[in-house]
């Protein structure tokens, strides 16, 4: 398919220098600390849900294989990423790779992700505020509000200040998720963790399976609440100093700490208290630490830690949508007008828009589950087309220069494409109406697509380049 000549104004030669991030603001720490960030407030709350599901065994095994997902994922990523380091993501990787409609279609469900997720998590910071009886609110729109507005002034001031702020917060969280831990660890029994009752009817029940084989399953995208986000890291790509080498490293890095915050906070959470008394739990760790349902010192910090810990994840998390919504219409792919940055290097449009309609949906709706539920259906698609990315640049292009070569190959990748395919269906086990929704925005984002805007793409667009030089390279090839 060719593209559409752009119109004059977009023709000139400043579309991109109206359309440029601020370059080397972000080093392989940083960015470390907005992997961790974008995932910290899972490990607060939201997987223990899972528990209802699987019990403790078969949240486990799904946390243990949504764990294994993602990390063959990420090391996939750490190879795109070095050789495409563009503010696209996975889009970019996916639009190399599958051509327009495979990009739009992965960059959207990226966008449905990072759109969605911070209007569930505002609506869990109110409820947490709420809860903590601050500042005297009885409702929490005030609250929504003001996190959108300041956090987004934030970002808004410049991408260094930005992921500077998100790294002190989330350093806050995952402290207290080490004190928390250390705390619970006295009152650690493994008798409390399959104390959940056994549904007998269930094939393959026991009591470390209460709710039989089935329930492992539908614990997936429970046990991928300790994870979900991490792959945001190469949207930063073109705000970071050497991608080609700080985001490997980041993404690793980023992986393997929560991997150890998610085994540590699974364990202390369910052992100290058991698994039944914390599975129904808004506040598992806390719960956790309170077996008489008396506050103590320390579980008042862990309380107000998980504050910090979901601020950590909804700040991060404006950050990776602006930066989705920001490739995607610089490219043509959304409208144009989105793209543009500020003096600050901003995307300022691309930080408005999604933070208005977070606000819109928080506020008229306050259901942050059926959010997250909606988020992870459109996270585990965007982790299918990326694999499948990976595996067919490794076929079709065997000798493209990678700075970092995913151990494995092929199969690494291929582990994490039907791990997320198996996601995506155990997605309609936990909430059919989600899952339709989902389905809804991406018919109507693709109609979008097939009828505008793949006629009216930027040929000089980043991620449009790279496509267009490996079709130079292919036909010289044949030649």
């Amino acid at each position: 398919m060719s593209l559409k000549a752009t119109d004059t104004a977009d023709a000139a030669d400043d579309y991109l220098e109206r359309r440029t991030l601020r370059r080397g603001s972000a080093g392989w720490v940083l960015l470390t600390g907005l992997g961790v960030a974008y995932v910290v407030s899972g490990d607060f709350s939201g997987w223990n849900l899972g528990l209802a599901k699987g019990g403790f065994g078969g949240l486990a095994i799904a946390t243990v294989l949504m764990g294994t997902m993602y990390a063959c994922l990420v090391f996939a990523l750490a190879e795109l990423s070095a050789i495409l380091p563009t503010a696209g993501g996975g889009y970019g990787f996916a639009r190399r790779a599958l051509g327009p409609w495979g990009g739009f279609l992965t960059g959207t469900a990226i966008l449905i992700e990072y759109v969605l997720a911070p209007a569930a998590i505002v609506i869990f910071i109110g409820d947490y505020i709420e809860s903590l009886g601050l500042f005297g609110l009885t409702s929490s729109w005030p609250v929504y509000l003001f996190c959108f507005a300041a956090f987004i002034g934030i970002h808004l001031w410049g991408v260094g200040e930005a992921l500077i702020a998100s790294f002190v917060v989330t350093g806050i969280a995952v402290f207290a998720l080490i004190v928390f831990a250390l705390g619970a660890l006295p009152d650690f029994s493994v008798s409390a963790l399959d104390d959940i009752p056994v549904d007998s009817s269930a094939f393959g029940a026991s009591s470390w399976l209460p709710m039989g084989l089935l329930g492992i399953w539908a614990a997936f995208p429970f046990g991928m609440w300790f994870f979900l986000g991490v792959e945001g890291v190469p949207l930063a790509a073109e705000e970071t100093r050497d991608p080609a080498r700080t985001l490997p490293k980041a993404i690793r890095w980023s992986m393997g700490i929560l991997v150890v915050l998610a085994v540590i906070t699974f364990f202390a959470a369910a052992g100290a208290r058991g698994s039944n008394a914390i599975q129904a739990a808004g506040n598992p760790l806390v719960e956790a630490l309170q077996p008489d349902g008396k506050a103590t010192t320390l579980s008042r910090f862990v309380n107000y830690a998980g504050l910090a810990g979901l601020v950590a994840s909804f700040f991060s998390l404006i950050y990776a949508g602006s930066r989705q919504l920001f490739a995607l219409s610089r490219a043509g792919y959304l409208p144009r007008v989105l793209s543009l940055t500020s003096s600050r290097k901003a995307p300022y449009l691309g930080l408005l828009v999604p933070g208005a309609i977070g606000f819109a949906l928080a506020a008229a709706t306050g259901d942050g589950g059926r959010m997250v539920n909606i988020a992870v259906f459109g996270a585990t698609i965007s982790y299918a087309l990326m694999s499948l990315s990976h595996i067919v640049l490794r076929r079709r292009e065997p000798g493209l220069e990678r700075p970092y070569r995913t151990p494995g190959g092929v199969l690494t990748s291929s582990v994490a494409l039907v791990l997320a395919c198996s996601a995506l269906v155990a997605t309609f086990l936990v909430d059919v109406t989600a899952a339709f929704i989902a389905l809804g925005v991406y018919a109507v984002a693709a109609a979008y697509f097939g009828l505008y805007s793949r006629k009216h793409l930027v040929a000089k667009a980043p991620e449009e380049e790279f496509a267009a030089l490996a079709a130079a390279e292919a036909e010289l090839a044949r030649d």
